[in-house]
């Protein structure tokens, strides 16, 4: 009697909290979990992603059209960590898969990589000189060319390489293009570790093989990547390969540029590439041609031959965190798949999150400390700036200006940080006090000086400014407030013959921008950089000997639990900018709070001792890391809609051991004309919150035109 045919059980890029059932038909191959099918649904025809083969099924199914891989193109490892995905974070197992493969691979493109375009530099380059005599952007492209070697395409943005002067260069018969694939090789170091460095990286290869994960603080300067090159290069040697997360490739040039430098072809995954080179990439990593991957948060789900070390680098950073679709948490999900893979992961910076320094606490993490900075620098001098009663120019102290002045003066470069763009938060009427506020957001707008308009920075949309107030017909306003615009134009005024570079996302919209401006400033003569939290991105700035945070008090008064820890992280990875080079560094944090407990104790006491500080107030307040998080957010054109679901949603989460808040409006209740909506779970035990999320899983409180979502370990409560 012939057998029963086999039952596909596959998952659809769908939206849908399920998977469906397809009968294999005719194919003769049974399809592994992992492989790719087309199937029909509905009225179309998509393709899916096997998860299970089952020997029958309850429902009048389908067949399948086609089997598009004749081997799975995921490997075991990755099904089951989507199956752990759709599991912890409560999300659509179809949608996980989606967010796991990149776009080529979800349209069903072969699983075949291509060769790659290669630029290297002519043979004959010796009238270089002359034909780049007027071309200073060629120049600078022939340059990093020659520094950096056999460079893939796909990698020229993250190295700050402009293909349209590598296209003039092949004109002038300087460069050349090739397929053949940038060789691998680990270069030797002419560091010497430090006693402290030597022991992490020890510690570090001693677990090679194991599921442990090590916690590498070190103080800004202090060398923490010297120790993951080291590791890496052990990796390597043993014929396994490195995952590298860094927050934004596009922030970190000079880090890319190092482990190209040391490790020869090094390949990156990140948004700015075109949906083939990421796929091209995804593959490589997949058949283990490509041994060391730099990747923003998505390289986390990248396939691997070989796995062998994940590093995280800046683990703190809110970037790793995705707050659409699938919320997931990059530095969580590293972690898990290293204990799935039993391989090591190295999570660093200088402040690491409060959750991390938890679970050292709690023994889960191996703590490795880098306390000195490398060649016996020392650490920079804080100084807290009582501002209140004073009066601020461009957002800045008479007496920080005296200090910018005399560093200026001395030949040393200023770094003045606002975390705020455009040139001022508020436009008031000064006659009835009208405030410009946005029409589709319950934000104000903030007001921008080049080019001249109001923008919302949450919907992004502009208005002109207006001639008279829309209220009462005056044509006097105020510009309150301080944003980075505003701040440049003051410096600039103040110090006419200082080189001004400001560093914002209005300014700095490509790698190429941003290198420009780091090379200028690494010359090394008097300059000023103006910049928000990008500038506080792992730069090496030798020459900077005064940091000036010119507005340290919105994070410490924020009512978001989290916001004073990401205050501290920005202030000290800030400060670590001052005093990287052989002249000592000193930073001036401007408030007008000198007396908030978590700024003194961040003061007193360093980073450990704000920990310290602000961990005793998440205790007392019954808030992560001493409970588990979850927010179920809801959003609808309705003002009311939203509101109601999530109290429906809050009749299905009752249960022991879990506490509500809310549901209520979220705190931007109206974003880009969607009214917004949320309630909070905490929990003391984590499988109370998981249980109570299943059952609003299974309820699935829809209603029409309203859409919800649950945030697991959710990064802040806006």
């Amino acid at each position: 009697m012939p057998s029963q045919p086999a039952v596909i059980e596959v998952a659809l890029p769908r939206p849908l909290r399920r998977t469906f059932d397809y009968a294999l038909g005719q194919h003769a191959l049974v399809p592994s979990p992992g492989t790719r099918v087309r199937v029909p649904f509905g009225r179309s025809h998509v393709v899916g992603m096997v998860v299970d083969v089952l020997d029958s099924s309850p429902h009048e199914l389908k067949t399948i059209e086609h089997i598009i891989d004749e081997e799975p193109i995921l490997s075991p490892d990755l099904v089951d960590l989507a199956r752990w995905l759709a599991g912890y974070y409560h999300h659509p197992i179809g949608d996980v898969l989606k967010t796991v493969m990149p776009v080529k691979a979800r349209q069903g493109a072969k699983a075949e990589p291509v060769d790659e375009v290669v630029w290297r530099l002519a043979a004959d380059t010796t009238n270089a000189d002359t034909a780049l005599a007027r071309a200073p952007t060629q120049r600078a492209s022939f340059d990093r060319l020659h520094q950096l070697g056999p460079t893939a395409d796909a990698e020229l943005a993250a190295l700050g390489i402009s293909r349209q002067s590598l296209l003039a260069l092949l004109a002038k018969e300087l460069v050349e293009r090739t397929t053949v694939a940038p060789p691998y090789e680990v270069r030797a170091s002419a560091i010497e570790p430090t006693p402290e460095q030597a022991a992490a990286i020890g510690a570090i290869l001693g677990s090679l093989g194991d599921a442990a994960t090590h916690v590498v603080e070190g103080v800004t300067g202090s060398g923490k990547t010297e120790v993951y090159l080291r590791v890496i290069a052990e990796v390597l040697r043993s014929g396994r390969q490195a995952l590298v997360l860094v927050p934004e490739i596009a922030l970190t040039p000079q880090t890319t540029a190092r482990f190209r430098e040391r490790f020869g072809a090094t390949a990156t995954l990140h948004s700015g590439m075109t949906d083939s080179q990421r796929y091209d990439a995804w593959l490589k990593c997949r058949n283990g041609s490509h041994k060391v991957l730099i990747g923003t948060r998505s390289a986390v789900l990248a396939p691997f031959a070989d796995l062998g070390v994940i590093i995280v680098d800046e683990e703190h950073d809110g970037s790793f965190k995705q707050t659409e679709g699938l919320r997931y948490s990059a530095r969580d999900v590293a972690v898990k798949r290293g204990q799935m893979l039993s391989i090591p992961v190295v999570l660093g910076s200088a402040t690491p999150s409060m959750e991390t320094l938890e679970n050292v606490r709690r023994g889960r993490y191996r703590h490795l400390r880098l306390t000195q900075r490398v060649a016996g620098r020392s650490m920079p001098g804080y100084r807290v700036s009582d501002i209140r009663g004073e009066r601020l120019d461009g957002g800045i102290s008479a007496h920080l200006h005296r200090a910018i002045g005399a560093h200026l003066d001395a030949g040393n470069q200023v770094l003045a940080f606002i975390n705020r763009r455009g040139y001022a938060p508020v436009l008031l009427c000064s006659d009835c006090g009208w405030q410009a506020e946005c029409d589709h957001c319950d934000v104000k707008l903030t007001y921008h000086r080049l080019p001249r308009q109001l923008r919302c920075h949450h919907c992004d949309r502009r208005r002109p400014i207006p001639r008279k107030c829309p209220s009462c017909g005056a044509s006097d306003f105020v510009l309150v407030g301080t944003g980075t615009q505003r701040t440049e134009e003051t410096l600039r005024t103040r110090h006419p013959g200082v080189p001004l570079y400001r560093i914002d996302r209005d300014t700095t919209r490509s790698t190429r921008r941003l290198e420009a401006d780091l090379a200028a400033v690494a010359e090394g003569k008097p300059a000023i950089l103006v910049g928000t939290q990008m500038l506080a991105k792992g730069h090496h700035l030798p020459n900077v000997t005064l940091v000036a945070v010119l507005d340290a008090d919105g994070g410490f008064l924020s009512p978001d639990f989290r916001a004073p820890e990401r205050a501290a992280q920005l202030i000290v990875q800030v400060a670590g900018r001052a005093g990287r080079g052989d002249r000592p560094g000193e930073v001036w944090i401007q408030t007008f709070d000198p007396d908030n407990a978590n700024l003194r104790a961040l003061i007193e006491s360093g980073y450990s001792g704000f920990v310290e500080s602000e961990r005793l107030r998440r205790e007392s307040a019954v808030m992560p890391p001493f409970v588990s998080l979850a927010i179920v957010r809801a959003e609808s054109s309705s003002e009311t809609a939203a509101l109601e679901l999530l109290r429906r949603a809050a009749d299905t989460l009752t249960g022991e051991g879990l506490e509500l808040l809310g549901p209520a409006p979220a705190p931007i209740a109206r974003r880009a004309d969607r009214y917004r909506s949320q309630l909070l779970l905490l929990a003391r035990r984590r499988r109370d919150l998981h249980l109570a999320l299943n059952r609003l899983e299974q309820a699935d409180p829809r209603a029409g035109g309203v859409r919800w979502s649950i945030d697991v370990d959710p990064l802040d409560t806006a």
